[in-house]
């Protein structure tokens, strides 16, 4: 990272190690937001799980992209991540293009994910929309052995839509109980203190007469973890079916 702030250049091979679960989204934070407590869960599981961030922040109010990447460093560490990579795409500028679909693919290849958790297709932020279909084609575009980027064809498995903070009504596929791991998560979220320090709401984390963001994040998670008889939850999408093998098992009872 450049004292200027600039976002990284992302290297024509990018390097990751091979994860099981890997989260994209557009900037640093967002993750720790829609997710950590999955991630934190998931490798405390022994999964290997990592985070691919599409931009540095650099055009956000408040911090820099320096700042930022640091925050995103340690919020990693408590999370347990493998591996954090940044692609170095424009802040507030981040677009769906060929270009950008190759570089993601690249670190898809890299990476070599089982699953991808990704943001919901709608978002208040435009990079956020854009995040979410960027990251979607990329998956897709990683498994052509054709594709001109750099690794050997990868696809997930698997992809998971993020639905923490949605304001319509979309009910989850399913919802992730992560009370054993709610500390973490908001031990990873304060992290992004030039984030959040002081705030009522940030992001897509609106303000719901709680006085600080921090409070508000437990709450939604509250919320969520309600429906699955917990203390707390994350939910998420998915798009196709999902399949049961053992209906005698199913988990959360209906009366």
């Amino acid at each position: 990272m450049t004292d200027n702030d600039a976002p990284p250049t992302a290297p024509s091979e990018p390097l990751a190690p091979p994860v099981d679960l890997l989260a994209i989204a557009a900037h640093r934070d967002d993750v720790e937001l829609l997710c950590g407590g999955t991630l934190a869960r998931m490798a405390a599981q022994g999964y290997r799980t990592g985070i691919l961030d599409l931009t540095a922040g650099e055009r956000g109010t408040d911090g820099s992209a320096q700042l930022r990447g640091q925050e995103a460093d340690a919020a990693a560490a408590i999370l347990g991540v493998t591996a954090r990579r940044n692609a170095g795409l424009p802040d507030a500028g981040l677009e769906n293009t060929p270009e950008t679909r190759r570089l993601v693919a690249g670190f898809l290849r890299a990476f070599r994910p089982r699953v991808v958790i990704i943001p919901y297709m709608n978002g208040r932020h435009p990079d956020h929309r854009i995040a979410s279909q960027l990251a979607y084609d990329a998956c897709f575009l990683a498994g052509l052995a054709k594709l001109d980027a750099p690794g050997a064809p990868h696809r997930p498995e698997k992809i998971l839509y993020a639905l923490a903070y949605r304001e319509d009504p979309v009910k989850p596929s399913f919802v992730v109980d992560i009370t054993a791991f709610m500390e973490t998560k908001m031990k990873a979220v304060h992290c992004y203190s030039s984030q959040f320090d002081g705030k009522t709401w940030g992001g897509e984390v609106f303000p719901g007469g709680e006085r600080l963001l921090y409070d508000q994040v437990r709450m939604h998670a509250a919320r969520y973890g309600s429906l699955i008889r917990t203390e707390y939850g994350e939910p998420f999408y998915i798009a196709e079916t999902m399949r049961v093998d053992d209906v005698v098992t199913l988990g959360v009872r209906s009366i």
